[in-house]
């Protein structure tokens, strides 16, 4: 019914009741909004639906750790419904049977074979398992921007319920609390009344589809015809590249922004170019495919998550680069290598035959795509890996002509038997065995390593050896900020001087990235994940032994020592390879302030590539300041004022928490929104909590190994988690009075009282404003890298 029809029903209707009875006029009033739910207009999914989903749901339901697997990122998702199987489940003996969306199943039968169930369909829509759902939300209004109860459970670790339809009764009784949205303002009445309204008439969900345009179509088309060429050389090359690039969103760097919006994934099909994609859907992207395969690009249609949304660019210079890297030498193959698990597992035996500066370079090319894609995603509850490293270092690269396994083939060939990787059997019985023959391999190889770079170079390392971006790639210097069970990479060496960094080699870089990326299954088991995790921490000593070797010997132990304090000293006896403490360094550092000489040199010597200084967080000096209030009449309008509160941020930088108490109790990342007179003008900075460890070489007890005495504070332009913890909004004339508040906290308690007077809560009204605007920003700031964050670790501040 239109529009027009229903109004003239409606009128119709009402008329009619005035002439029958005239005196029921009141309850005919109240009866209206039952009459405007009995006659709704169609409810179209795309339009009406979709967007609040886009804008109250997927913030939870998007990422492996969606609650009950509901995930509503597409369309597909919504349709397969919700599962009682956990994808994170930690004591689980044998690997789980993988559902991942577009991949495992298709289509509503398929997934409910696999034991998923319908959220949508009841025979009265009034019953259906989402509109109950929602109206247990709306039936618990939440006080405006006050804290949730404290024993409500909003922690991504709780215990979901998963209830089905005809389980809700018991589940509401017992979970007064937990409709939905959980824990946060909920769906408006007209949004709720739309929902209402399109269950009602059926709870149509389109089958998704994009049209590509033929700009679009015309670059899939010729990168896939560049990725399924028939020579071995070309086969193995388009394997190695599969392999590394199955995780990323890609795009076409090179044609018009509306198609930059388009982004797609590389997949194994069993049809070729120019017919439906059949995914060839393994647990890993190193399984073998079976006999003809054929190397697709499938356009994504899901929503973009921030977490999982770890972007590649395709253009004509890229396939030109490409194809000059890998087939500008003349290497042969003979046969190509099958998919054995034992080559799986050792990609240096796989690859062998392509040179390893080739492979080096590639990887290098986009380091920032490849530390992100082993920091920071897919993996949506990462604990496993985090708690390997530290809450804040900084990375850098070796170069590739003074790395000894790309100069010498005869090292290579030497100790790859020693560099193969652990986690592809899963049985348990395995872990013991499977991690002693791992350890003593990978300290062999840093033996033999450490006596090979000692012989090439006598006098030691000099700054050289570090990659220098080739003079222009600012991808040469990283930094890493761990936040509890995620993680986040940006490029360039930002914060203060952390209290540890590394040097990757080649490798290092792809063990890492197969360790933790190609042969990670999210559903393994118990073992798989401790294996994986036992060996993260190796490629960590790796890569903080490696950088040893370029400060002076005498101080080396010092700082390895205070790396691994406390308990971590039984790691360094038991575990880890003697550091070399006499080769010597061609690098002087300043034996006081060891780490703090030598970045500054690293980052003058790297200074084209290196980006601008970071002065929030490495300008505490008087002089600096003053510096900075000179050229303050020279700048624009807009750069005084960032200029400004940049001043007045630097307070909360170049303390500890024994100086500085707040910074213990602030969440793990912090946004600030800072408004102008124009609440519409905002800046965004991240205030990111950086924990210390005594050490971070123990699988169990992190608690016990934390020192919040010596936590840090680092201030960022911009968002830089995936996961804000909470966001405060602060105009900027207040800005000087909200820093104060923190500046003087005494107690945990206090800064409550500053969320009450600058937070915003779950709870606030707007709070789906504030959250998604930090999507905006994004969008306005970095339109390729935008996506829709995750509100799954939002504190209760």
């Amino acid at each position: 019914m239109n529009t027009l029809s229903r109004r003239l029903a409606l009128l119709a209707w009402l008329m009619l009741s005035i002439f029958i009875a005239p005196l029921a006029w009141s309850n005919t009033l109240a009866a209206l909004p039952n009459t405007l739910t009995a006659l709704p207009s169609t409810v179209d999914y795309e339009q009406d639906i979709k967007p609040i989903f886009e804008q109250k749901c997927i913030a939870c339901h998007a990422c492996y750790d969606a609650p009950c697997q509901l995930k509503l990122t597409s369309n597909e998702g919504l349709v397969r419904g919700a599962s009682k199987l956990p994808v994170y489940d930690g004591a689980r003996t044998n690997d789980a049977k993988p559902s991942r969306l577009h991949f495992d199943a298709h289509g509503e039968s398929a997934w409910r074979t696999r034991g998923f169930f319908s959220v949508l369909d009841e025979p009265d829509a009034q019953t259906s398992l989402m509109l109950r759902m929602l109206a247990l939300g709306q039936s618990t209004p939440w006080s405006a921007n006050q804290r949730l109860p404290e024993d409500l459970n909003i922690s991504p670790t709780r215990s979901n319920q998963c209830s089905q339809a005809d389980e809700f009764d018991v589940f509401a009784s017992k979970h007064p609390q937990a409709g939905m949205p959980f824990a946060v303002t909920g769906l408006t009445p007209p949004e709720y009344q739309l929902v209402q309204d399109w269950l009602s008439q059926g709870a149509k969900v389109p089958e998704q589809s994009i049209q590509l345009s033929p700009a679009l179509e015309w670059a899939q088309i010729r990168w896939e015809t560049w990725l399924n060429r028939d020579a071995p050389r070309h086969q193995l090359v388009a394997r190695y590249l599969y392999e590394h690039l199955f995780l990323a969103h890609l795009y076409f760097s090179d044609l018009s922004t509306p198609d930059q919006d388009t982004f797609f994934e590389v997949v194994r099909s069993r049809t070729p170019t120019g017919q439906p994609i059949e995914v060839i859907a393994t647990e890993r992207p190193t399984d073998s495919p079976g006999d003809k395969f054929y190397y697709r690009l499938r356009p994504r249609i899901e929503s973009r998550i921030h977490k999982t949304h770890i972007t590649y660019a395709l253009n004509s210079d890229k396939m030109h680069h490409l194809e000059q890297l890998f087939f500008t030498d003349d290497w042969t193959i003979n046969k190509l290598p099958d998919y054995r698990v034992d080559y799986a597992a050792n990609p240096f035996f796989t690859y062998a035959a392509i040179p390893p500066k080739a492979r080096y370079q590639f990887m290098l090319d986009d380091a920032e795509y490849f530390v992100r894609s082993f920091i920071r995603g897919p993996v949506c509850r990462g604990q496993i890996a985090t708690d390997v490293i530290r809450d804040q270092f900084w990375v850098s690269f070796q170069a590739p002509k003074h790395d000894l396994f790309i100069t010498q083939p005869n090292h290579q060939t030497h100790v790859r038997d020693w560099l193969t990787l652990p986690g592809l059997n899963s049985d348990l019985l395995s872990l013991g065995p499977d991690w002693i023959s791992y350890s003593s391999d990978r300290n062999s190889y840093l033996t033999y390593r450490q006596k090979a770079y000692a012989k090439q170079y006598p006098q030691g390392p000099d700054l050289e050896h570090l990659w220098d971006g080739d003079g222009h790639n600012s991808q040469a210097l990283l930094t890493v900020f761990r936040h509890h069970d995620s993680a986040s990479v940006i490029k360039g060496w930002q914060g203060d001087t952390p209290s540890t960094m590394w040097v990757m080699d080649y490798p290092l870089l792809e063990r890492t990235y197969y360790a933790l990326v190609a042969n990670f299954n999210v559903y393994g088991s118990v073992s798989h994940q401790a294996k994986t995790r036992l060996y993260f921490d190796l490629i960590r000593n790796g890569a903080e032994a490696n950088l040893l070797r370029f400060l002076p010997p005498e101080q080396r132990n010092t700082l390895l020592h205070r790396w691994y304090d406390n308990s971590g000293r039984i790691k360094l006896f038991t575990s880890y390879a003697d550091v070399d403490e006499t080769t010597p360094s061609r690098i002087q550092t300043d034996a006081k302030r060891t780490l703090v000489d030598f970045s500054q040199q690293v980052l003058s010597t790297l200074a084209p590539v290196a980006g601008p200084q970071d002065m929030l967080n490495r300008c505490q000096q008087a002089d600096c300041n003053a510096a900075i209030g000179e050229q303050l009449p020279l700048m624009p309008q807009l750069e005084q004022q960032q200029a400004r509160i940049d001043d007045q941020l630097r307070r909360l930088t170049g303390f500890t928490g024994r100086l500085l108490p707040v910074i213990k109790w602030l969440p793990e990342v912090t946004l600030l929104r800072i408004e102008g007179e124009n609440p519409k003008e905002r800046q965004v900075y991240s205030l990111i909590h950086n924990r210390d460890h005594s050490n971070v070489a123990f699988l169990l007890g992190e608690d016990l190994r934390l020192r919040p005495d010596n936590d840090t504070l680092s201030v960022l332009p911009g968002i830089i988690s995936s996961y804000p913890n909470f966001i405060f909004n602060v105009k900027q004339e207040q800005l000087a009075d909200f820093i104060s508040a923190l500046t003087s906290m005494q107690d945990a308690k206090e800064l409550h009282a500053v969320a009450d007077q600058y937070g915003i809560r779950r709870t606030h009204p707007d709070f789906w404003f504030y959250f998604h605007d930090m999507h905006s920003y994004m969008q306005e700031t970095n339109p390729i890298e935008a996506g829709v964050l995750d509100m799954n670790r939002y504190e209760n501040l």
